[in-house]
């Protein structure tokens, strides 16, 4: 683990209960991240979500690929500070359910940038198999 909640607390702006990753496994500023979030039942989103058949809602699968994208581009030098908004979401599937117990594993890759606005090519994986991918569209502010 390259960096705990602390560690990832000091490159994004998010906290708990919406702080949506557990620990970054390997980033390098400006072109990628990999991070995981485990799912346990405690989070405050199963209780309606389902009563009886829990599931991780899909935009906060998404949600999660954000915070991983945005540990790639709010580390660079001079993003330090300042925060990654949804610009967009395209070609967005999710392929399997989440559910608790499971572990996560988010990885995005920075495909575009121009100015303040960029693409991430954003899979989430459960046990190799594909939870959801994407592209995710960002706007430094």
């Amino acid at each position: 683990m390259l960096l705990d909640k602390e560690g990832i607390k000091k490159i994004i702006p998010q906290r708990e209960p919406f702080l949506m990753i557990d620990e970054v496994e390997e980033y390098i500023p400006g072109e990628s991240a990999i991070a995981y979030k485990h799912v346990n039942e405690s989070e405050y989103y199963f209780k309606g979500h389902f009563p009886g058949n829990p599931i991780m809602p899909g935009v906060l699968i998404v949600e999660s690929l954000a915070q991983t994208g945005a540990i790639a581009i709010l580390s660079m030098e001079e993003n330090k500070g300042k925060n990654a908004l949804f610009g967009g979401i395209d070609k967005l599937r999710f392929k399997k359910q989440v559910v608790p117990g499971d572990t996560l594993k988010l990885e995005v890759k920075i495909i575009k940038r121009k100015g303040p606005i960029g693409i991430g090519e954003a899979i989430a994986t459960v046990d190799g198999k594909v939870a959801a991918k994407g592209e995710l569209t960002f706007a430094i502010v």
